[in-house]
């Protein structure tokens, strides 16, 4: 106990000391979750120790140093108020803080997803029942009165709460995190970890927490004895050996050096001294933090592969680095500061033992009561509230970059951005939000220009889509009204040509009289090509389809063109496979794809050039008709716009070919009609082959005849 008004003064600043570690615990856990979240951790670890406070007032002083029988709990002191003295008091409230300390631990193992009023249950678990009862085990050396506690009777040694304020804290907090479950999204495949919002708070808030352990293990001697300093130096060392190590064991992990590791190494570091500040030389202290600190990370790579959710590393810091160094004091602690004088290996048994008890109370006890409470009043909060922030969900609190995210994610949701986001004048994100409402103005502007653009395409497109039928509509009717005249003046020249009257014995009219022939069959080539053009374009085209022998139209249709191959000097052949299918087609748009095709082989070849007419069953089944010359081809960069409509590829030559360039089109947008394709492949110099193709189920192949029929 205190003696003097001296120590006194040195407890009562130590106590202090450790209530800035409330801020340091505020800032850590506020900074590792996410914005949405911060509020609410930082309430709760206002609120805990509010609870912790009052109940350590009514009853929880008397449970952990009253005069008890039994060295399981005490029975005096409650509703303490400083009846015995100063000393007494300044020890009361010194011990106030370490159970608001092990409460508020837990605050950081479940953010974001359990409840204020749920939090307040787990609060009151702590601070009522568990902290108090493990306290008079292990700290309660008869100082009011009765038997010693029964860890303290059997020589525990815990200097200043490795264990008995640590450990407690992460059992519970182990506990509770299994009976609430992890955050949504934790372990989903292929989704990164979540980071906290503010690394920068959170460190500040481990300097907060550092400076608070010097009086959390200085003000532990309740004297200011020769001891101090060197309990001091090495709390300072194992945080610092705690925080180096951290730093390469990160680095060894992740190739990077994670903050959250470092910050928590760090912490562990100052959790595994804590126990045996007093009674372990400096290299001890060093030793002991710098194994705290890679005990830590172990620990949180053993959680996140067990699927265990701890929002700040809580159990790792806490429980797993409390052990270590509740079980470092029989390591490397010097017997000598021990209450009983055990050798290592039994001071090491004490040690595990009070380590179990811790587990089998904090843990078995804490986890059976919050199951129970969980099935009768739910812990976590609704997916909607995790979903928004707890801030929100639970104290209709937002902030600046809540605000921001939300407006953002209507706009995403919506598609619609005339509305612009809220701006805080003077909040961390004002910059970003200003800067994205420039962005969406833009956005809307540039939009306000499409829509515009948009309607001019539209009203461009109805326009030509007009003038399109119009212009189909001239030329049908002009082919029409040009095929009368046209049949007339090409009937009336081949009777001149046939030389049907004497009159015309003239050797010159005869020639005029041929020439008339041919110009009027050729311009009614063009009527014909041009009226089928139109026709398909507006789409009143029907097929007439039936079985045709291919064969047949084949020789037919180098019949048609023998004459003019042979005044141009041109060579026809053809190549038939044996046994051709029946195809069924429109035997005049059959008949129309042959002669345009050959007709224009014919036209394209020079004199003493070869044109074959070419059918076959290729090996997928389809029928192939083809024809082949020798003429002049042209560019393979040059074909796809030899089937475009009225494009002639040649008008550069010396030669006039003629033509309204609808040959090739027209054969294509026939096979389009029947199902088919077409190929062209030509070179220049090197002539041109165009093959049509027709699917298999147009093919009727005729039963073969019996032998001998």
């Amino acid at each position: 106990m205190i003696l003097d008004r001296v120590d006194i003064a040195w407890v009562l600043v130590a106590t202090c000391m450790i209530f800035v570690m409330q801020a340091g615990f505020c800032c850590l856990e506020s900074g590792f979750v996410r914005a949405k979240n911060s509020i609410n951790v930082a309430l709760k670890n206002l609120m805990d120790f509010c609870v912790a406070g009052l109940l350590w007032w009514a009853f929880g002083f008397a449970l952990a140093f009253g005069a008890g029988t039994s060295g399981v709990f005490g029975l005096s002191h409650w509703l303490y108020g400083g009846e015995d003295g100063a000393s007494a008091a300044t020890f009361f409230l010194f011990q106030l803080m370490f159970c608001g300390t092990s409460a508020t631990i837990v605050s950081g193992a479940v953010a974001e997803r359990v409840t204020f009023s749920g939090y307040v249950v787990i609060t009151l678990v702590i601070s009522a029942v568990v902290y108090p009862l493990y306290a008079h085990w292990a700290w309660n050396t008869a100082q009011f009165g009765g038997v010693p506690g029964w860890l303290a009777a059997l020589g525990f040694v815990d200097f200043a709460g490795s264990t008995v304020v640590h450990s407690i804290g992460g059992w519970v907090s182990l506990a509770a995190v299994l009976v609430i479950g992890p955050r949504a999204g934790r372990f989903l495949r292929g989704v990164p970890a979540i980071r906290g919002h503010d690394l920068v708070i959170s460190t500040l808030g481990t300097m907060l927490l550092w400076f608070g352990w010097f009086g959390f293990n200085g003000g532990s001697t309740l004297a200011l004895d020769d001891k101090v300093p060197m309990i001091l130096i090495n709390t300072t060392l194992g945080g610092c050996a705690g925080g180096v190590a951290a730093l390469f064991a990160s680095r060894l992990f992740h190739d990077k050096v994670q903050v959250e590791d470092f910050l928590n190494g760090t912490l562990a570091g100052l959790v595994a001294i804590t126990a045996n500040c007093h009674t372990v030389s400096a290299l001890s202290a060093v030793i002991v933090g710098g194994i705290g600190g890679v005990v830590a990370l172990a620990a949180a790579a053993l959680l996140e592969w067990a699927r265990i959710d701890d929002a700040v590393g809580a159990v790792p810091v806490h429980l797993a680095a409390g052990i270590w160094g509740t079980l470092a004091v029989a390591l490397f602690g010097n017997p000598a500061d021990w209450p009983i004088q055990h050798d290592r290996l039994t001071q090491l048994g004490v040690q595990a033992l009070g380590c179990v008890a811790a587990g089998v109370l904090a843990f078995g006890g804490s986890w059976v009561l919050l199951w129970i409470v969980n099935r009768l009043m739910p812990l976590r909060v609704s997916p909607e509230g995790e979903m928004v922030g707890l801030n929100q969900a639970e104290h209709g609190a937002g902030s600046a970059m809540l605000d921001l995210v939300n407006d953002m994610e209507r706009h995403r949701s919506e598609g619609y951005f005339a509305q612009p986001v809220r701006v805080v004048i003077g909040s961390e994100v004002e910059s970003i939000a200003l800067q994205y409402n420039r962005v969406i103005q833009r956005v809307n502007s540039d939009a306000d220009k499409l829509r515009r653009a948009i309607d001019d395409l539209e009203r461009a497109k109805a326009s030509a889509e007009a003038a399109s039928q119009a212009k189909t509509a001239f030329l049908g009717n002009m082919s029409h009204e040009l095929r009368t005249p046209l049949n007339a003046v090409i009937g009336f020249s081949e009777i001149l040509s046939q030389e049907l009257f004497g009159e015309l014995g003239d050797a010159r009219y005869r020639e005029y009289a041929r020439d008339i022939l041919a110009s009027g069959r050729h311009l009614l080539s063009l009527v014909n090509d041009l009226l089928d053009h139109t026709r398909i374009e507006s789409g009143r085209i029907d097929l007439i389809e039936s079985e045709i022998d291919v064969a047949e139209h084949c020789d037919a249709a180098l019949r048609m063109v023998k004459e003019r191959a042979a005044a141009g000097d041109v060579t026809l052949a053809f190549e038939i496979d044996a046994d051709l299918p029946m195809l069924v087609t429109d035997e005049r748009a059959f008949r129309q794809m042959l002669l345009n095709l050959l007709g224009n082989a014919v036209k394209f070849t020079p004199a003493g050039g070869r044109v074959v007419l070419v059918a076959r069953i290729e090996q997928d089944g389809r029928m192939a008709v083809g024809v082949a010359d020798t003429g002049i081809g042209m560019k393979k960069e040059d074909i796809p716009r030899a089937l475009e409509p009225f494009v002639q590829l040649h008008h550069h030559l010396s030669k006039s070919y003629g033509g309204a360039g609808l040959g090739l089109p027209l054969v294509q947008a026939m096979m389009r009609l029947h199902g088919g394709s077409v190929t062209v492949e030509s070179g220049e110099g090197e002539g041109t082959t165009v093959t049509l193709r027709f699917p298999r189920a147009r093919l009727i192949r005729l039963p073969q005849q019996a032998a001998g029929d």
